[in-house]
């Protein structure tokens, strides 16, 4: 059954400024999970890496339109968005030019803001807008924030697994406390897990113990399907449907559409 459901879409950012913590095969696989369940979702790239653009299988280098053409102001939101095989998945894609951001409105004094105007548009549209935001807590990382109603932390299950979060957890008080008050932590997501080993057991008691009801009962697995799915441009869905990678997304999917 179609979706009809017309009010605002909520408007998450995934982010970590540490890298390798699955930030991107997160925003790729959730937004994926949520289309699979008829809701309609955009992914929005703002990684100058274009890593989740790629993972859907569209080539980084033969895109004319992105997300840096939309802050430019060379091309609206609508002309710049693709379509994917999954019927209510849709993405704006990045490319290289979006590096070229943080340096060319650096100065500006409504820098932060860039992407709340983008998506003011548009975000009628949608019932969740995810937003792969770059491993790093500059410019781009900002305008993800205030953007965005909460943020949707993955943290790797392995040594250093904390390392540099406070510096997160500070830009995102900060931001609340000057662009954009209703902003929240959305939920912790546990990434990379290995139940074989004491180490990934220690780190999820250590993160729960910490973050207490904030972290999601769904775990993602380090799961060899999950790794290959990006190189093949497909979600884990669309790739290994039955992996427990794409088992553990479908769950976290649930999960979110029950908060």
């Amino acid at each position: 059954m179609e979706t009809t459901n017309t009010k605002k879409g909520e408007i998450i950012a995934i982010a970590n400024q540490k890298g390798g913590v699955g930030k991107t095969t997160t925003a790729i696989n959730l937004g994926a999970s949520l289309a699979i369940a008829e809701k309609r979702v955009l992914l929005v790239d703002l990684d100058p890496q274009a890593n989740s653009t790629t993972g859907l299988g569209i080539d980084k280098n033969t895109v004319t339109r992105d997300i840096y053409s939309v802050i430019e102001g060379e091309c609206t939101l609508d002309e710049t968005i693709l379509n994917h095989e999954l019927k209510y998945l849709k993405l704006l894609p990045s490319s290289r030019k979006l590096a070229r951001f943080e340096l060319l409105v650096s100065v500006e004094e409504n820098n932060h803001l860039y992407l709340k105007n983008a998506f003011a548009s548009i975000a009628d549209q949608y019932d969740y807008i995810i937003v792969d935001s770059p491993p790093s807590l500059g410019l781009l990382t900002i305008n993800a924030l205030v953007a965005s109603q909460s943020v949707l932390i993955p943290i790797q299950t392995e040594y250093y697994a904390l390392e540099g979060l406070s510096d997160l957890i500070d830009t995102i008080n900060r931001t609340r406390e000057n662009f954009n008050p209703d902003l929240e932590i959305k939920g912790i997501l546990l990434t990379m897990y290995d139940e074989r080993t004491n180490l990934s057991k220690q780190v999820e008691e250590e993160i729960r113990n910490f973050f207490k009801t904030k972290v999601y009962r769904s775990i993602i697995p380090r799961n060899i399907r999950l790794s290959e799915a990006p190189s093949f441009g497909k979600p884990i869905q669309l790739y290994a449907i039955k992996s427990a990678g794409s088992i553990a997304y479908m769950q976290l999917a649930k999960e979110i559409m029950g908060q």
